[in-house]
């Protein structure tokens, strides 16, 4: 009888059903303690609460089936309609439970309701009459919407629609999912656009367990706005690629796909502003032919002038105003380590504490952070614009050398295809990628789902996928059912720890830069 363990199909199919039990798992945690409208029977809490005993094992199990099926696919799979159906097995059981591991589609229910009833979203949701305020969590309940316009206006409609909490819940959860099949779609050529497997990629993404669990169960509009970002930089490689190829005609086309492109980064910015990151990476990437100053004048305006006009239509159509805007400033009110400014900060007042001083130092520590963040934005959009340099390490082999571990032992990368400026397109995404990495460290708040925002990007155009893998896994373990945070229980201890981890990370990377320049 032949021996089937190193069999491909075996594995892949123990891959795709061990996954499959794991997310039915977590639906029968969502049923026990996910994140329901209404709490457990009082004598039933202590098993089926979002920190109860069966809700935290059926959570533990799933989370843990779903990372292990996931991890051992991160090289590659047999191919794009393999990973498609896969995650459509997995996605079905998350469909039809209750939310996990956040409270936030509540608040999207209550934002949606309010602007149904003629009320104003963006000066919070307690006190203007939502019949679900109560399943909203506490510190949301006084803070503004700080979604855009388009997203506010979908929540409405996702109210008018589900005529009712569940069906309101429903709603938004598709909406959510409309999202991923934009990445689903978008992604495998984007990846192409940038030498590298369009299944892998798109496997690292979409069959990413945070992204099931927190876009597709939890609802969160981050799915909308990661998947309009996709199709944008999509977009907008086609465009240029066209102009690169021989015979392929004038500029026209990569203009066209200039402005696209925009409008799409644009209702991206109408659902999260964080998408404006993106903005200047895709004015590289629109350049048709040679970099020169001229041309990236002329694409980037075609791209700002469709970002502008995305954001100035959906504001003016939803009749929302500005009032986002300055819900972003309350987007930090929480305190968690998962933040890095955030951690130091904490780390510096409970310091303050053992010598009897009262400091209050995470605010500063957070403007710290965030000009450290435009200082290194600047810095790695012109390396992107100069062709990478530095980058190149950074994102992985370019067919030339195979990284090796120090015990000797090969790592295994994507082997890169196409043509040099398929690797410059490859180069101005994974510069993209970094943008929006970065920018979630640089938060005052990190939620695991802000993972999913680079996730895409790298996921297209980095060789190397273990370090930003790596913190993804770790992050799908760090919210209970039922949105409880590990961080939040954990306060002290992980704040020394997350302390710890910057300065090895630091020290690493200055004796790394040392080594470069003295080479």
């Amino acid at each position: 009888m032949p021996d089937r363990c190193g069999d491909p199909r075996t594995r892949y199919h123990l891959i795709r059903y061990v996954g499959l039990a794991g997310a039915v798992a977590l639906a029968v945690a969502a049923g026990l303690g996910g994140a329901l409208p209404d709490p457990p029977p009082a004598g039933w809490a202590v098993f089926t609460s979002g920190t109860g005993v069966l809700s935290v094992l059926a959570w533990a199990a799933g989370s843990g089936a779903m990372m292990w099926a996931w991890w051992s696919a991160r090289h590659g799979v047999p191919s794009v309609r393999w990973a498609s159906t896969t995650v459509g097995l997995w996605v079905v059981p998350l469909l039809v439970a209750p939310p996990l591991g956040s409270r936030d589609v509540y608040s999207y229910a209550c934002q949606g309701w309010i602007l149904r009833d003629g009320g104003d979203p963006y000066s919070g949701v307690a006190g203007q009459g939502c019949p679900w305020v109560d399943a909203v969590a506490p510190l949301w309940r006084d803070t503004p919407a700080p979604y855009g316009p388009l997203f506010v206006w979908l929540a409405g409609l996702a109210v008018a629609v589900g005529a009712g909490l569940t069906g309101t819940l429903l709603a938004l959860r598709l909406t959510a999912v409309a999202g991923l099949v934009l990445v689903a779609v978008a992604l495998p050529g984007l990846a192409a656009r940038c030498g590298l497997p369009a299944g892998r990629a798109l496997w690292l993404t979409v069959g990413c367990p945070v992204v099931l669990i927190h876009l597709v169960s939890g609802a969160h509009n981050d799915a909308l706005m990661v998947g309009l970002l996709v199709a944008a930089l999509w977009v907008i490689a086609a465009g240029s690629a066209r102009v690169t190829r021989p015979g392929t005609g004038g500029t026209g086309g990569a203009s066209v796909a200039a402005v696209a492109g925009g409008l799409l980064l644009g209702l991206a910015v109408a659902v999260k502003a964080t998408a404006l990151v993106v903005v200047p990476f895709a004015a590289v990437l629109a350049v048709a032919g040679p970099r020169r100053p001229a041309a990236l004048v002329r694409a980037g305006a075609l791209v700002v002038a469709g970002v502008v006009g995305a954001v100035a239509a959906t504001t003016a159509l939803s009749g929302l105003g500005l009032g986002w805007v300055a819900g972003l400033a309350r987007s930090g009110d929480s305190r968690q380590w998962t933040s890095p400014p955030t951690a130091v900060g904490l780390l510096i007042d409970y310091l303050g504490r053992l010598v009897g001083v009262r400091l209050d130092a995470v605010g500063a520590v957070r403007v710290v952070g965030l000009a450290l963040l435009a200082g290194f934005l600047l810095w790695l959009w012109w390396r992107v614009w100069r062709g990478g340099g530095p980058l190149a390490g950074w994102r992985g082999p370019d067919g030339r050398a195979v990284p090796v571990e120090p015990a000797g032992r090969a790592v295994p990368v994507a082997e890169p295809t196409g043509t040099p400026a398929t690797w410059e397109r490859g180069t101005v995404v994974f510069g993209a990628g970094l943008a929006l990495a970065a920018t979630v460290l640089a938060a005052p708040v990190v939620y695991p789902w802000y993972l999913s925002w680079p996730l895409a990007l790298l996921a297209a155009a980095a060789y190397r996928t273990r370090w930003f893998l790596l913190p993804v896994a770790v992050a799908g373990f760090l919210v209970l059912p039922d949105g409880s945070g590990v961080a939040a229980l954990t306060k002290a201890p992980g704040t020394v720890a997350m302390c710890a981890l910057i300065v090895v990370l630091v020290v690493r990377a200055v004796r790394s830069a040392r080594r470069s320049g003295a080479s």
